[in-house]
């Protein structure tokens, strides 16, 4: 999504000889294949914890192997993954956040509430819990905990009690039996102005079950510290909870540390940050009519200016 506005951002910190950029969430390539052609002297490092993703992108950059390295890990794993191929400082890291369009439209693997399909969630399905597991394992309170904090969902406590009682029953499976338990767990008023009463509930599970805002707070001051001074980081966040905490770190590398009150500058204290963007950028009405999923993208940039202190 924006690829073009991506590619634009990018340009500046990656037209220069050895360029390194990191792709944190390589999904099927696209961004990555755009750079890569963009740039014929860039270094590609692609993070995913997909590996059916890491499979379909390695076949989408194979012109480009001598130039790609191709990484089985969550992003918040890139510190690690720099060290192990010996990179001290990259040029730029692209974080397009959330689920990918190979994981919502792969019907088995339960992301969409719209069809039926086993309660699993994981974006890596080699290992980890799923939504069946933390639907009838996690206790009333922290299920409510999951659906108000990621979900936004005001019916949390409502809709975590009807769960413990379907599963004295038997366990929820499918999100089909999820789905009909939400119907009847949130009120017919919200339900008729709320937009789907699975919608909340689907993406509180998918974060949980794939720790997605524990990575992101663990990925951005590991990207803000890896890349090098001119180098970029470029961040599309698609829900509120992500792109504020996007917009904190940005805000912060880019905030002055010299002491309030003082009248000049401290020697190492100005800010090691500029905001490339003012506020979050989003996507055009041609895209979005193009692609309905661009409608909730929320685009966040800045660019290293002096090391740190």
């Amino acid at each position: 999504m924006l690829l073009d506005r991506v590619l634009e951002l990018l340009a500046p910190a990656l037209d220069r000889p050895a360029a390194v950029v990191v792709d944190g969430t390589l999904g099927l390539g696209g961004h990555s294949a755009a750079l890569l052609e963009a740039h014929p002297g860039l270094t590609l490092v692609g993070l995913d914890r997909d590996v059916q993703a890491l499979e379909l992108a390695g076949r989408r950059l194979a012109a480009h192997a001598g130039r790609i390295h191709l990484v089985h890990a969550r992003y918040d794993r890139l510190p690690e993954a720099l060290a192990e191929l010996g990179i001290e400082r990259v040029h730029g890291v692209l974080l397009d956040l959330g689920v990918s369009s190979l994981q919502l439209d792969s019907v088995q693997r339960g992301f969409s509430y719209a069809r039926d399909a086993a309660l699993d969630m994981r974006m890596d399905t080699t290992g980890g819990p799923t939504a069946a597991d933390v639907l009838n394992g996690y206790s009333a309170d922290e299920l409510t905990r999951v659906l108000r904090d990621y979900g936004e969902e005001r019916f949390a406590r409502r809709i975590a009690s009807a769960v413990v009682r379907r599963r004295e029953r038997s366990p929820l499976r499918t999100s089909a039996e999820l789905v009909e338990l939400l119907y009847d767990a949130v009120p017919a008023a919200s339900r008729r102005t709320g937009g789907h009463p699975a919608k909340r509930t689907f993406q509180a599970l998918r974060i949980e079950v794939n720790g997605e805002l524990e990575s992101l707070r663990a990925v951005l001051p590991a990207a803000l510290d890896a890349i090098d001074v001119g180098g970029r980081l470029v961040v599309m966040a698609y829900h509120s909870l992500e792109d504020r905490l996007v917009k904190r770190a940005l805000a912060d590398a880019a905030a002055s540390r010299t002491p309030p009150g003082l009248p000049v500058e401290l020697p190492g204290h100005g800010p090691r940050w500029r905001l490339l963007t003012r506020g979050a950028e989003v996507a055009g009405d041609a895209e979005t009519a193009a692609n309905p999923r661009a409608a909730s993208v929320r685009l966040r940039a800045g660019e290293r200016i002096a090391v740190a202190a």
